[in-house]
């Protein structure tokens, strides 16, 4: 019981600390514009009691010589379905890694629910202390897996479509029922609980449909589809062949043109695994540019395929992106750095994430700005925790643990 006592209160702690850090980000950014500036202000006014925890990093995974039970309470994974509601409606997750292990294992336990399943496609191309990491970790859980083929992606290659599809393939022989299926990247980070993923997917908008935003090909896009496009390994991107025109696509289909990112339930898999006309498709998309953000929304417009979206736009709170040509008019601007027109975000970016409340968001980067994944991590679980029906383990809270002494102090000045 005094353990538990503890516990809550090491929780409630941290999470008046969250409240104040996103407050303090909040009416900060609120203010007048100020001088922008590669070093975002600090949000760690209480490092000591409040951090986020992922001891010693690559060479924790790599060298460690604990047990699983020993390495998954250390990396404060959740162990227990928190709901019944979870619990009964399981979720697939695909997750695509080349690069920073950091990021990928607190993006993990950001996702991570025993009752889930999840695929971890590797990049052929990454290097060998990064693969044997993540083997490492993955092997610890009953529930996830490493792919059973390994694409060398490239950007914008036939190659990252191809990945997704390899893991499609396994996900279908789990034992574990899961009832819709979403795609990650390494550099996603999750907004939404799982509790609210599974909330929002059983919301009547969505409980038998698949969310792929997206619209009919703008003139704008066609070029991606009306030459053929190889895959240069060397430079890593999707080169056009010039002179070279490609065929219409098969069964006079309408090609759309959206996001790469989605939600599919499990019958709409089979269907892209076993369809004809989805097969031919994807035939027909090998030589085209980017092909992983038409397929998905194209087959999603057929209107024989399961949950289908055939009259469907722009809908789904898939992702928070701040394009860089919609500055000005879908945001106020990145707070971080853009690359390749997306936004890396920074510190001030959070209340902006915060507030859509997207599923998830893109693009962050451990190195180059680590207080807006700490803050947003310590946010995301604090919110996590608060909305579990059933009692709190200490491993899962990921901050330090607070003596009493420190939290009479902290609640002593607060009442200053």
């Amino acid at each position: 019981m005094c353990q538990l006592e503890s516990t809550k209160c090491i929780f409630l702690f941290c999470l008046g600390i969250s409240i104040i850090m996103c407050s303090v980000i909040y009416l900060r950014t609120k203010m007048p514009a100020e001088e922008k500036t590669l070093h975002p202000t600090s949000c760690r006014q209480f490092a000591s009691e409040c951090r986020p925890f992922l001891p010693e990093r690559v060479e924790y995974i790599l060298n460690s010589h604990l047990q699983c039970s020993e390495m998954i309470r250390d990396l404060h994974f959740i162990t227990r379905p928190l709901s019944q509601d979870e619990e009964t409606y399981p979720l697939a997750f695909i997750v695509t890694v080349h690069k920073d292990l950091e990021l990928f294992v607190r993006m993990l336990r950001g996702i991570y629910m025993p009752q889930n399943v999840y695929c971890i496609h590797i990049d052929a191309k990454a290097p060998q202390e990064y693969k044997v990491a993540i083997r490492r970790l993955v092997e610890c859980f009953h529930n996830v897996f490493l792919s059973s083929r390994s694409e060398t992606v490239t950007y914008a290659g036939f190659s990252r479509l191809q990945a997704d599809l390899n893991c499609m393939k396994d996900l279908v022989k789990s034992k574990i029922n899961w009832r819709k299926v979403v795609n990650l990247c390494g550099q996603d980070f999750p907004v939404m609980s799982n509790l609210e993923l599974v909330q929002y997917m059983q919301s009547k908008e969505w409980r038998d449909k698949n969310m792929t935003p997206g619209v009919k090909q703008p003139e704008s896009m066609r070029y991606r589809t009306q030459s053929h496009y190889h895959e240069n390994v060397v430079l890593n991107i999707a080169q056009r062949m010039l002179g070279q025109k490609k065929a219409p696509p098969p069964h006079n289909l309408q090609i759309y043109f959206g996001t790469a990112y989605y939600a599919l339930t499990r019958a709409f898999v089979d269907f892209v695994l076993d369809s004809p006309k989805a097969q031919d498709l994807l035939e027909w998309s090998k030589d085209t540019f980017s092909p992983d953000e038409h397929y998905w929304v194209t087959l999603n417009h057929i209107k024989e395929a399961p949950g289908s979206h055939a009259d469907g736009g722009w809908e789904g709170a898939i992702r928070a992106i701040k394009w860089g040509d919609q500055e000005g008019t879908k945001h106020d601007g990145c707070r971080g750095h853009y690359v390749r027109n997306i936004c890396i975000f920074g510190l001030k970016d959070l209340p902006w994430i915060i507030n859509r409340n997207d599923m998830f968001a893109n693009k962050f980067e451990s190195n180059s700005y680590p207080e807006a994944l700490d803050c947003l991590e310590q946010w995301h679980r604090n919110k996590v925790l608060k909305q579990a029906t059933v009692p709190i383990e200490a491993s899962w809270l990921l901050a330090k643990q607070v003596t009493s002494r420190n939290i009479l102090s902290y609640n002593s000045t607060a009442g200053a």
